[in-house]
């Protein structure tokens, strides 16, 4: 059979990329995002590494998504003491973005290939039938098509259709903040990304981009779930301020303009799909953000996906081939970035990715 009609939940980075790779390989894809307007995590930023560069050049969103980020071309390293202690390449042209601005630019151009995409439609539950698979969501309404792209994140409800016994989340022992300051607090040279291995957390920050900000985070162990400070700019203030850096500086600068969360993995999911339904990005391995993978590994499954698809006619064997090709890599990114995680340190960009 030729795959038909794919309807993809979750219009974040997996969802929308796997929607434009399934266009380019002639197959219609629709976007259906709980959110009414673009996605979760807005305030937060990632950094786009060489594989996933390379995954937008081939669902030819490259042009897009470098209109709204910044070059990313090295990383230097720091001590709490503020000395350097190392200097690098970035291989594979990474930026730097916003988590909002890759959505708006992916959503943008899925729109401007005809691909719909639907906001305010919360998937609640979808059922497997002979010729495919239906879907219905809180708003009341239904569609159906021939399969059914799970890429609704780290708490994914397709995961549970295809597996009630699936995982939980697991909590990594620690929170991420993210923020912005205005100019450059650090008075350091515009190249690249900067990360500072505190005595009590991780930090990295950039030089000013185009915006003519200073995006930093803070990668803080310790706390449990649904422990969250009163002030996140109090908290991240509180674990630099015995550091000789600038991250003192930089997290004074950034005012309000800070968000916090708790951090989340997913070792392995044991079933990634079943004859109709099938998981993508976060919802089959989501991972910690010390690897500075997991927008980047979710491009790569877009465009492993739609190839599947493309190639395959039956639904079962081209997700079979999917998961053969994405699992082992994806897995032991998810555990390398845990086990980085869990000593406090942090992951440099390979120079070889």
């Amino acid at each position: 059979m030729t795959v038909g009609r794919v309807i993809i939940v979750g219009g974040g980075v997996a969802g929308t990329a796997t929607a434009l790779a399934l266009h380019r390989a002639g197959i219609p894809a629709e976007v259906h995002e709980a959110h009414e307007a673009g996605g979760a995590d807005a305030g937060a930023f990632l950094t786009l590494m060489g594989n996933g560069m390379a995954a937008l050049a081939e669902i030819g969103a490259t042009a897009a998504v470098e209109a709204v980020s910044y070059p990313a071309p090295t990383v230097t390293l720091w001590d709490a003491a503020g000395q350097q202690v190392g200097h690098r390449p970035i291989a594979g042209g990474a930026r730097s973005i916003t988590r909002a601005a890759l959505y708006r630019a992916l959503q943008q151009l899925a729109t401007e290939r005809g691909i719909p995409v639907r906001h305010g439609r919360r998937m609640t539950s979808a059922v497997n039938r002979a010729d495919g698979v239906e879907v219905a969501f809180a708003d009341g309404t239904t569609v159906a098509g021939d399969v059914l792209v799970g890429a609704d994140g780290i708490r994914s409800r397709t995961r549970r259709l295809i597996d009630p016994a699936a995982p939980e989340p697991r909590f990594s022992g620690g929170h991420v903040i993210y923020g912005y300051a205005p100019g450059n607090p650090a008075g350091v040279d515009p190249d690249g990304f900067h990360m500072v291995h505190g005595s009590r957390a991780f930090f990295g920050f950039t030089a000013p981009g185009g915006d003519g900000r200073t995006w930093w985070f803070a990668r803080v162990g310790g706390g449990q779930p649904g422990d969250s400070p009163a002030s996140w700019r109090d908290r991240a203030l509180d674990v630099c301020r015995d550091d000789a850096t600038p991250l003192t500086a930089i997290i004074t600068a950034s005012g309000t303009d800070v968000i916090g969360g708790e951090s989340y993995d997913i070792p392995t999911t044991p079933h990634w799909h079943n004859e109709r339904m099938v998981l993508a990005g976060d919802a089959a391995h989501a991972t910690t953000p010390a690897a500075a993978q997991g927008a980047s590994m979710a491009l790569q499954d877009a465009v492993a996906l739609a190839g599947a698809l493309g190639e395959h006619g039956d639904p079962a064997a081209a997700f079979t081939a999917y998961e053969n090709l994405r699992r082992t890599e994806t897995e032991q990114t998810v555990a390398a970035s845990a086990r980085l995680t869990a000593s406090k340190s942090v992951a440099p960009p390979d120079p070889a990715a």
